[in-house]
């Protein structure tokens, strides 16, 4: 009865062959798009270049390639660990490749980078090969098997600052200035919470799998305060420096209802599979309201003048 439930081989090749395309778009991370496009517009504010091919480029860059070497390579290094979590598998929370898969995301990897290093080359100069090193760096030290920083409280979260990268890349290609040392603290403390809160949903699947982060060490409780913290750190940068009651009060309400989940909703209760996602579809709502507002009004790309502690 088994052996007759089994597929034939051409099933199996034709079963492959059409979950090998959505394996690789699953590895780019469609779930965090929203949020890689909100970086990768930030430094443009609204200026009137989306009739540039340039800053297409740039996004399709940053959506797809960038981020299938950042997640493919932690999906490599991942792999026992990713087989335990229920949120793996999904277009919104990544991969969950089998093993030839994984196998053959190396070189596909440096196959869809290569022709990007050469036209930026070409579009920006010699500063590219910095930032592809800065990048690979970034990567190497993150996912390196056994010493990397994905095992390594507090470094796990501090790395996440590379993603300020997008940011400069985005400035290069599109044109613009640089954004003020603000807005990119803002960006690395943005990123870190972010990290944090994934590192909250997947504290089970790291215990199972022996991986030490952030999360597993502090708890979930005392993880989720340390949201709340950066994101009232963050909430204090934009009032001081940018002067927008709108991002204030976003970021504001987001550390207060960090504190209420770890007091009095979840509090060290795991989430649920089902929440899971409706958390991330209600973060890329707030992205896309992000890049709209960021259009409008480009708050973050310059520091207000008269900004201080006086009202």
């Amino acid at each position: 009865m088994a052996e007759a439930a089994q597929a034939s081989p051409s099933v199996v090749s034709r079963q492959h062959s059409h979950s090998y395309p959505v394996f690789l778009l699953q590895v780019s991370r469609p779930g965090l798009w929203s949020t890689t496009t909100l970086f990768y517009l930030m430094p443009l504010g609204h200026a009137a270049i989306f009739h540039s091919g340039k800053l297409w480029l740039g996004l399709f860059y940053v959506l797809f390639p960038l981020g299938f070497l950042l997640y493919g390579v932690n999906d490599i290094v991942d792999a026992g660990a990713d087989s335990l979590n229920p949120r793996k598998g999904t277009f919104m929370f990544g991969s969950r490749g089998a093993r030839e898969q994984l196998a053959a995301l190396k070189w596909q990897i440096a196959v869809v980078h290569i022709p990007f290093v050469v036209v930026f080359y070409f579009l920006v100069g010699p500063g590219i090969l910095w930032w592809y090193g800065l990048l690979l760096l970034a990567v190497g030290l993150y996912n390196a098997p056994g010493t990397g920083w994905k095992g390594r409280p507090p470094f796990d979260v501090l790395i996440q600052a590379s993603y300020l990268l997008v940011f400069v890349l985005s400035s290069w290609l599109n044109n613009a200035a640089q954004l003020p040392w603000q807005t990119f603290l803002f960006g690395a403390l943005f990123a870190m919470h972010s990290h944090i809160f994934g590192e909250v949903m997947d504290i089970e699947p790291d215990q199972l799998s022996g991986r030490r982060t952030t999360a597993t060490l502090i708890g979930r409780v005392l993880a989720k305060f340390l949201i709340a913290a950066f994101l009232c750190i963050e909430t204090t940068l934009v009032r001081i420096y940018f002067r927008d009651w709108i991002i204030t009060g976003f970021l504001a309400f987001g550390a207060l209802w960090f504190l209420i989940d770890a007091t009095l909703l979840w509090k060290n209760r795991a989430y649920t599979p089902r929440q899971m996602r409706l958390f991330l579809w209600g973060w890329n709502v707030a992205a896309l309201l992000g890049m709209f507002w960021n259009w409008t009004h480009s708050t973050l790309t310059h520091v207000v003048p008269t900004a201080g502690l006086r009202t």
